[in-house]
């Protein structure tokens, strides 16, 4: 099989310009390039282009998938709305990691399939699925660097002593976009319900406009025309998600702080196993049940319709015979069929006729070996 390698870029902030646009395509002759979005795959050759120096001058998102396992997704963001020192809580291994260039702070996420992506499909992924994801974190939702700091524990980056970030709240409850990046990093169920016992439940505000109006009346002026001037002038919405991210902070409760004692990557490891194990014993235990309630009602089926066949015998036999007559594969089959209701039906009723009427069956057909053959596989 060839190889395939898919890759997405969306600019969310800005649109490129004119001159940035002639660059990314001076890159790709057949990708689809917007001045928002560059996408691509390849089935033989690879992209040209550095994916880090395009999230540096170019892409606020970059997803990159291929058919061997590899999943990537790049997030960028200004530094004004996610503090560097807090994502280096959580991301700072191989397969999650973060780096500042330019007043931008660039997330990376990568997981590997060691068994080599088995569940590939070349349209399984896009970018729209996870941009939310750039928005919630502006707004102070960590639970997408949590999610970071649990794939590099899934992926055996750290010792067994290592222990886990502050846990954020919600982690049992994810939005769509988180969601769909614990999906797309392949995070073990297992291993994210037991992170999720110890993560406080989500709190969210309601926006009322007259408590937004109010609050916003009280900013100073200078603050406000510096705001509306840098969307007019530029486009930039980060002022306005600080603003935002100020009012949200100031409505919200208190957060629960994370248990007193941090649990170590080794502990998430045993106890999600545990958790895997308890898992599949209620699954088995479901199936089992499952298997005998479809079970009851076959048989409950089975005694209703062979009640329908009793005092028929007589007519039941006739029409075997006129069956096997006929010497077509198909008749053979509808005959056997008919010969095991007779057979299940002499088991309740107890007339005893079944067995000889069946060896004589079998004499008058004894040179029409394709019909004896489906009766010894029926056990006839």
């Amino acid at each position: 099989m060839s190889e395939y390698q898919y890759y997405e870029f969306q600019a969310i902030d800005r649109p490129l310009s004119d001159g940035e646009l002639r660059e990314v395509r001076s890159y790709s002759s057949r990708a689809h390039i917007t001045p928002a979005t560059f996408v691509n795959h390849y089935e033989w050759g690879s992209f040209k282009g550095d994916t880090e120096e395009w999230m540096d001058t170019y892409y606020d998102a970059f997803l990159y998938f291929a058919n061997w396992g590899t999943h990537e997704l790049k997030l960028r963001l200004p530094a004004r709305l996610l503090d560097p020192e807090v994502a280096s809580d959580y991301c700072y291994s191989e397969c999650a990691s973060v780096r500042e260039r330019n007043g931008k702070i660039i997330l990376s996420f990568c997981a590997d399939d060691e068994d080599g992506g088995s569940d590939w499909e070349d349209d399984q992924w896009h970018l729209s699925s996870l941009i939310p994801l750039r928005t919630e974190l502006a707004n102070g939702d960590q639970r997408a660097l949590y999610l970071g700091w649990l794939l590099s524990v899934q992926q055996c980056e750290f010792d067994d002593d290592e222990t886990e970030p502050p846990v954020p709240p919600g982690l049992g409850e994810l939005s769509a976009a988180q969601s769909s990046l614990a999906e797309f990093l392949r995070i073990d169920i297992d291993l994210l319900d037991v992170a999720a016992q110890a993560s406080p439940p989500l709190v969210v505000p309601e926006l009322n406009q007259d408590d937004i109006h109010r609050w916003i009346a009280k900013l100073a002026a200078t603050e406000k025309d510096s705001i509306l001037t840098e969307l007019v002038m530029k486009g930039d919405h980060t002022a306005v998600a600080e603003i935002r991210r100020r009012f949200l902070k100031e409505q919200l409760p208190p957060v629960v702080e994370s248990p007193a004692v941090p649990r170590t990557a080794g502990e998430l490891l045993k106890a999600a196993e545990a958790c895997a194990m308890e898992r599949q014993r209620q699954e088995a235990e479901e199936r089992a049940a499952e298997k005998a309630r479809r079970q009851r009602e076959e048989e409950e089926a089975r005694e209703k319709y062979l009640k329908l066949l009793a005092g028929r015998e007589p007519e039941l036999w006739s029409k075997i015979e006129t069956l096997v007559a006929t010497r077509q594969p198909n008749n053979y089959d509808m005959a056997v069929t008919l010969l095991i209701d007779l057979r299940d039906l002499e088991t309740r009723t107890k007339a005893g006729k079944f067995r000889t009427t069946m060896a004589a069956l079998r004499q008058t057909h004894c040179k029409k070996p394709s019909f004896l053959q489906r009766l010894n596989k029926a056990g006839l």
